[in-house]
């Protein structure tokens, strides 16, 4: 496999935690845009992103391929309870 190849099936890999990541990032923009909450932006979608990379390598080890139904949903909560926890500010 070549150089541009293995990069290529990284970010194949790890696009499911930053789509989300950011997406849910976005929410939190909006929300903090509405409430005029101040806070750390950049640290928090960090963070999300780093959860998401840490559940998808998590289930990658568990069930030995990638692209698992329990995985993506391990990726949701995950996140999403990130989030949550983040809504406040």
């Amino acid at each position: 496999m070549t150089f541009s190849a293995s990069i290529f099936h990284l970010l194949g890999l790890l696009a499911p935690a930053l789509g989300l990541a950011v997406l849910l990032w976005l929410g939190l923009m909006l929300r903090r845009r509405q409430r005029k909450v101040t806070s750390q932006p950049a640290r928090q979608l960090g963070w999300l992103v780093l959860v998401g990379v840490v559940v998808l390598m998590a289930g990658l080890a568990f069930f030995g391929r990638d692209a698992k139904m329990a995985t993506y949903a391990a990726l949701v909560v995950a996140q999403g309870t990130l989030a949550w926890r983040f809504r406040g500010g």
